[in-house]
């Protein structure tokens, strides 16, 4: 018996498996293709401290991060902050978050969707998104990271 591939008339992203029954006709084979398990995390609210979303390792699993968005107030001396996102193939990314002058006043919201998804450097690694101190006064920050596993 030999096997041979074809696609699905109902869903062009899907690839049928047939199996040749050795007589001029082909059989499809069943196979299951697991649905990616959704992950999502949450740094909580802190006050200037390091704000951790970690989107955790699973074992025999790759985990992709698909998105992450960083909101938090300000400081009593506003300057840049470094955010990066540490554990994805390619090495550690690093955005900008301008932190404003005033403990009252809000930050622009850091949003980034990636077009890709992007996978961790290796199977069973997790993915972090880290938020440094925002400075003295800061009294919130937060990071929340989606994305999935398979």
């Amino acid at each position: 018996m030999a096997d041979k591939t074809g696609s699905s008339p109902y869903d062009t992203s899907i690839v049928q498996r047939y199996r040749d029954m050795g007589d001029a006709t082909f059989a499809p084979v069943n196979v299951t293709i697991a649905r990616p398990a959704d992950v999502n995390s949450s740094s909580g609210n802190v006050a200037n401290a390091i704000a951790t979303a970690t989107l955790a390792a699973a074992a025999g699993k790759t985990t992709y991060i698909t998105g992450f968005e960083v909101t938090g107030s300000g400081a009593t001396a506003g300057a840049p902050a470094l955010v990066t996102v540490a554990g994805v193939a390619g090495g550690t990314m690093t955005y900008v978050l301008p932190v404003v002058t005033g403990v009252t006043l809000a930050n622009a919201p850091l949003i980034v969707a990636f077009p890709n998804p992007i996978p961790a450097s290796a199977l069973n690694t997790a993915i972090a998104v880290a938020v440094p101190a925002l400075g003295v006064g800061n009294t919130n920050s937060a990071a929340v990271a989606h994305g999935f596993q398979i």
